[in-house]
């Protein structure tokens, strides 16, 4: 399998100059654990993810150094950490070195790069711009949605995941950080819902794309205010059956 086949195509952006306090509310009313930042024309310019708000002024988290190690590093980490812990735009924060991928490379260079590198996601690009973004829930759903002796997705198995997403895409209810798998014409939906009737919705979309033989429900519902989180039914009745 390779990045297209699995990849989130719906990247939610920042700009350099968004807040802090702007970018952490996406954040979190979308969902998402990161966000890639693109300038004016659309340049992939940085990653900005919740590892970069763990250490704050505004929480009282700051990083502490003895005098001893400050001596030994030298100011000028010390002047990095200040403006870590209390800058207040994006770019100020961000993860500015990107390790990007495009739509061909197969998911185990992916998976070699994200431990090399340590990170949790890369960023899909063509040219400079970005495409998608593919996540380690993204291989995690690959994993746990698919058989290992089921062969490997078809031209048409990528007709179909484009159609379904172009479709999905169309509408407001679609899922928040919807992805679609497709192997043998069998589709797996996951993503993050916040009104149940998106549920149905997502699935009749995705049976009424030709070529589609089962569709299969992983997307979980999220309630906006209490941040309460529950799997798909077809998820709990597997895991109540194992």
């Amino acid at each position: 399998m390779r990045a297209h086949q699995i990849m989130t195509r719906s990247v939610i952006s920042v700009a350099p100059h968004t807040s802090i306090v702007e970018a952490a509310n996406i954040m979190l009313k979308r969902h998402v654990s990161g966000l890639t930042v693109v300038d004016d024309a659309g340049k992939l310019v940085g990653v900005v993810s919740e590892g970069d708000f763990v250490r704050r002024s505004e929480i009282g988290t700051g990083r502490k150094r003895g005098r001893w190690l400050r001596f030994i590093l030298g100011p000028g980490n010390s002047a990095s950490d200040f403006v870590h812990e209390h800058g207040r735009k994006v770019s100020e924060v961000m993860t500015a070195s990107v390790v990007t991928i495009t739509e061909d490379t197969a998911l185990a260079e992916i998976v070699d790069l994200m431990e090399r590198n340590n990170v949790k996601r890369l960023p899909v690009v063509r040219g400079d711009k970005v495409v998608g973004i593919v996540s380690r829930a993204n291989l995690l759903q690959a994993v746990a949605g698919l058989a290992r002796e089921v062969p490997d997705p078809t031209a048409d198995d990528d007709h179909i995941r484009g159609r379904i997403i172009d479709t999905m895409e169309k509408n407001d209810w679609c899922p928040f950080g919807l992805n679609v798998i497709v192997r043998d014409g069998i589709v797996h939906l996951s993503g993050v819902i916040t009104e149940e009737r998106a549920r149905q919705a997502a699935v009749v979309a995705a049976e009424n794309v030709e070529g589609v033989k089962k569709v299969h429900d992983h997307l979980c519902w999220v309630d906006t205010v209490s941040g309460v989180y529950l799997n798909s039914p077809e998820d709990d009745d597997l895991a109540r059956a194992s």
